[in-house]
């Protein structure tokens, strides 16, 4: 089950007695979660219940007796898992068990990042109940995302303020959403969210410093792109996170001169670039700055790189960023 199956089936009312929710986006889950406590449990009969348990802290007969639990004064009892990864395997044995005859009058809930379908205990799970994912969306997803959250605050956001939100925070929703929340304070009664009001709060952010380093590189800027690398790694952001965020600029550089070399306008080519015509002219004035063969390098320097990170490199990824900086933009050297 997707996460929006997950919502349409709330909205009709429909709550399952087992859920099992897992992915690798955090807000979208624990989003989901509360919506479903909500639903299962009114707030004023949460101290009877409602349970919270932890993977690594708890055994499986403690839940599972606390599941047998009837509820009081309510309807349902909710009992919660989080970090259900940690579950032992003799924990997930006896709670196998549970979940293949499921209390009608409890909504067992597990969170965890994985599932492990040969297990017997996700077997039953798939049976009774629902595996829910909660992916991270993927880019051409995040201006819908970015507009609910905005009409969620009572605000609309201009398309290249969308836009220019997800260049200098990524996909990472949590954080789109805690930024977007200090832009909608930022502008106070005014309904509409501009680009001006994105960079003026969100440019505080070490997120401003990504969208410094791939615009460095894109204009072959080794010193400004240095130094912009070194600002992002002393701030903590991932290596490899900050590699995805390289390549996707890259990739549209490469397309924008695909485009311009077939001599398509420039409002049709932010359009099938998927580019807001706000960024449009700086993104086809750095593309001019590559060559096909040159781009084609770049990409052989980025796998290079991610290999790099993966293995040895993770222990010295600075020196190993830095020389993909120097290639790049050392790369129209004569």
């Amino acid at each position: 089950m997707k996460i929006d199956e997950f919502n349409k089936a709330l909205d009709r009312g429909e709550i399952s007695p087992l859920y099992y929710f897992h992915g690798d986006e955090p807000h979208l889950m624990e989003r989901a979660v509360k919506r479903l406590m909500d639903s299962a449990v009114p707030p004023d009969f949460r101290d009877f219940n409602l349970d919270v348990f932890y993977g690594n802290e708890c055994k499986g007969d403690e839940v599972a007796s606390v599941a047998q639990t009837l509820p009081m004064f309510a309807d349902r009892r909710m009992v919660l898992v989080k970090r259900a990864g940690d579950l032992s395997a003799a924990a997930l044995e006896i709670l196998a068990s549970c979940v293949a005859d499921p209390p009608p009058t409890t909504c067992l809930v597990f969170m965890g990042e994985k599932v492990d379908q040969r297990k017997k205990f996700f077997q039953e799970m798939k049976k009774k109940g629902e595996l829910v994912e909660c992916k991270r969306p993927y880019e051409n997803q995040l201006g819908a995302f970015i507009r609910e959250e905005a009409k969620g605050l009572g605000k609309r956001v201009e398309p290249a303020a969308a836009e220019m939100l997800v260049y200098l925070v990524g996909n990472n929703l949590g954080e789109l959403s805690t930024q977007l929340e200090k832009v909608a304070l930022y502008v106070g009664q005014r309904e509409t969210i501009s680009v001006e009001d994105v960079r003026g709060i969100v440019s505080d952010t070490k997120v401003e410093s990504v969208f410094d380093l791939t615009n460095a590189l894109g204009e072959r800027n080794v010193v400004k792109a240095l130094r912009s690398l070194a600002t992002i790694l002393r701030d903590g952001e991932a290596p490899l996170m900050l590699l995805a965020m390289i390549a996707r600029h890259f990739r549209q550089l490469w397309r924008v001169r695909d485009l311009m070399a077939q001599k398509v306008p420039q409002q049709d080519i932010s359009r099938l670039a998927g580019i807001n015509p706000y960024f449009i002219k700086g993104v086809m004035a750095q593309a001019r700055n590559f060559s096909a063969s040159e781009l084609k390098k770049v990409f052989e320097g980025l796998y290079a790189t991610d290999l790099a990170l993966k293995g040895g490199g993770a222990k010295r990824p600075t020196l190993t960023l830095e020389k993909l900086v120097m290639d790049v933009c050392g790369m129209g050297s004569r």
